[in-house]
Parts: C-alpha cells; sequence; structure tokens
C-alpha cells in the first residue's frame, strides 16, 4: 500500500530540513538583519542602533536617488524592451527548427552562462573600445571607400575617428542585452514549443499572412512566457551592478552602484539597506504584477 506525504512525515521532514535550515540561515536571517539596518543608524564607525527611524527611507526619496531609481527603471526597461524584440524571433527560429538543429541552438544559447560574468563583460569591452573590433571593422570600411572614391577622382573622406561606445547609457544597454538575453530567450521558447501549431496552420489557411497570423495567433499563445520573459529580465537588468560599472561612465550609474557606494565606501550601512530593500519592493510590485496579469489572461480563457 503507497504512502503519500502527509503519512511519512518523518522521512519528509528529514528530506526537507537541510534545505530549509540552509534558507533559513543562510538567506532569511540575514535578509531579516539588513531589513532591520534599514530602521537604524550609524552609531560610530562599528555599530549601529537600530531604532526605528524611517529616515533613510524619507532620504531615498530625494531627487538625488529619485532620479537614480528612475533611471535604472528606464535603462532596465529598455533592456527588456529589446531583449523581447530579439529573443523573440530567435526563440521561434529555435521552436520551429529540427530536433537534432534545436538541440545545438539551445546549447549555443545557454553557452554564455558557462562563462563568468566579469570574462563576458571584458570580452565586450575588447570589442566597443576605441581601439575595439567595431573601431577597426569601421576603420578599415572607413578607408577602403576613401581609397575607392580617390580612384574615381572623388575627395576623399579625410582619417577616420573613432566612435566613443563605451562609458555612457548605450554602452550600458547594450551590455545589459548582451548579459540577459538568454532570460528572454528560454521562457519565450519553452511557451512557443509547446503551442499547438494546427492553430497556426488554421490561421494561414483561412487567409491570413504569416505577420498577422504571428500577432494575432503566436503572440497571443505566447503571452505566459513573454510575461515571465519579462519579468525574470526585467528584475537583474534593474538590479544590475558590474555590467554598469564596468561598460558606464559617471552619469551611467544606476541605482545598484549606489548601493554598493554606501556599503563600502560611505559605510552607511543603514541607507545602503534602506535602498535595497526599496529595490526588493519594486521587484515584489513586479512579481505582483505579473501575476495580476497571468491570472486575469487564465480567465479570460475559461
Amino acid at each position: 500500500m503507497e504512502q503519500t506525504w502527509r503519512q511519512a512525515k518523518a522521512a519528509f521532514a528529514a528530506i526537507a530540513a537541510p534545505p530549509l535550515g540552509w534558507l533559513l540561515f543562510f538567506f532569511l536571517i540575514p535578509l531579516a538583519v539588513i531589513w532591520a539596518y534599514s530602521f537604524g543608524q550609524n552609531d560610530g564607525p562599528t555599530s549601529i542602533d537600530i531604532n526605528g527611524t524611517f529616515a533613510n527611507y524619507l532620504r531615498a526619496f530625494e531627487p538625488l536617488y529619485l532620479v537614480i531609481f528612475w533611471k535604472s527603471i528606464v535603462i532596465a526597461a529598455i533592456t527588456t524592451f529589446l531583449c523581447l524584440v530579439v529573443g523573440f524571433p530567435v526563440a521561434m527560429a529555435i521552436a520551429f527548427a529540427g530536433p537534432r538543429t534545436k538541440a545545438w541552438l539551445l546549447l549555443l544559447i545557454m553557452l554564455p552562462f558557462w562563462t563568468n560574468l566579469l570574462i563576458r563583460t571584458y570580452a565586450l569591452i575588447a570589442v566597443l573600445r576605441e581601439q575595439g573590433y567595431v573601431n577597426f571593422t569601421l576603420e578599415w570600411l572607413w578607408n577602403n571607400a576613401s581609397g575607392l572614391m580617390t580612384l574615381v577622382g572623388l575627395q576623399p573622406l579625410g582619417d577616420f575617428q573613432p566612435l566613443q561606445l563605451l562609458y555612457n547609457n548605450s554602452a550600458v544597454v547594450v551590455g545589459l542585452v548582451y548579459v540577459h538575453l538568454p532570460f528572454m530567450v528560454l521562457p519565450l521558447y519553452s511557451a512557443l514549443d509547446r503551442m499547438d501549431r494546427s492553430l497556426m496552420e488554421a490561421s494561414l489557411d483561412l487567409g491570413a499572412g504569416h505577420l498577422r497570423t504571428i500577432w494575432s495567433v503566436v503572440v497571443p499563445l505566447a503571452a505566459p512566457g513573454i510575461a515571465s520573459g519579462i519579468l525574470i529580465t526585467f528584475i537583474p537588468a534593474l538590479g544590475a551592478y558590474l555590467t554598469p560599472d564596468l561598460l558606464g561612465g559617471t552619469d551611467s550609474q544606476m541605482i545598484a552602484s549606489v548601493i554598493e557606494r554606501q556599503f563600502k565606501r560611505a559605510n552607511d550601512w543603514p541607507f545602503g539597506a534602506a535602498l535595497s530593500f526599496l529595490l526588493m519592493y519594486l521587484t515584489f510590485i513586479a512579481i505582483a504584477l505579473q501575476a495580476l496579469v497571468q491570472s486575469r489572461s487564465n480567465k479570460g480563457r475559461r
């Protein structure tokens, strides 16, 4: 006679205790300590007085930090949008590929996860810097175009001026898209791969074109994957630290850089904790909105 988990409580407790203990001691308790710090203030160089003050949260709403929060949201939103635009065709190509090709394409999508983020970011710096591969290619094209113009008797273009592709907001967006694109492609692929393809065939048979079929049939059916991809792309992009720090300039800092500075350089742990939890509250709001949209979508299908 088979036993359910409710009947085998001892076995279930033995299996669940180690991960729950790990979660409690190495995640929930440290998180609770940082949350308590957000309601305190520095009491000397090495101690924090937790007195229930909301001053740190009120300070976070000063114009300087609101601008940085808003800039972080905008950059994360642009990153998510570009990942969706680029990732949707990629996910469709993988979903409709043959079994062998699909396996190789999925391997290529997951391959960046096998490389350290720092290495990938420095590789991108090598591509975008003034003496990098992009400017090298543009200079080669520029010089060849000048040579052809000279041959036909036209005025050459002059000396090539390297493009400043690093240390600005555009470089931060490019870097974040480069890092987070797989997080968008994989949930989109999962949704598209489970899609009933007979609906696409019916749409095409009834006279709808390919673009109309994609917009009216594929996109609604892939809505759960789109929502999941947006969520798991936007949240890490909003809290990104390494990519903006290495690719951005002084005007490109995001909220994670400000939090890092409070903990390491300014030694203002209470304010850094308050900023961290404001970022976490934004994350919870995003998750709640995604759950609400998905719930309404499921009710609409019923």
